[in-house]
């Protein structure tokens, strides 16, 4: 069944211990690219996604144009930390300006690590924005909250 799995892509974890993603010396880019409207997805997308073609392959990344670029936003890392005994990092939000689009959920991959697959984040349902500003808000960099977290 196509659609969106909210997970730390399996393939991501084993890259953490290969040492191929550095979110802390601004060598590494990790972009936000938008998924298409629920019925629209024709993949399956979640802990196996590997990388942003998996997205791409199954034409399930939203249009370019309307306030999206096709490979989405550039993501301003915020350095990791230790809260309590889990490691965590996260982003500063990102919008998309004069916006006029629905979509379901988003990928995140590192663009100077042959765009490996990072996360699938489902948004829990289709939001659309018409002429407006669509902002994905990350929580909170604490260890009950941060989008990334290793316990």
């Amino acid at each position: 069944m196509a659609g969106l799995t909210s997970a730390l892509c399996s393939t991501f974890k084993k890259e953490l211990l290969e040492g191929d993603h550095d979110f802390n010396n601004g060598a590494d880019a990790f972009k936000l690219a938008l998924f298409k409207a629920n019925a629209s997805i024709t993949g399956t997308h979640g802990a196996a996604t590997t990388n942003y073609s998996d997205m791409t392959g199954n034409s399930d990344e939203l249009a370019n144009g309307n306030g999206y670029s096709t490979g989405g936003n550039t993501l301003t890392n915020v350095d990791p930390s230790v809260s309590g005994t889990t490691a965590i990092t996260d982003f500063a939000d990102t919008s998309f300006t004069s916006a006029t689009f629905t979509t379901r959920g988003c990928l995140i991959y590192n663009s100077n690590d042959s765009n490996s697959a990072v996360m699938v984040i489902d948004f829990g349902g289709d939001y659309t924005v018409t002429g407006g500003t669509f902002t994905i808000a990350f929580p909170a960099a604490d260890a009950s909250n941060a989008i990334i977290r290793i316990a």
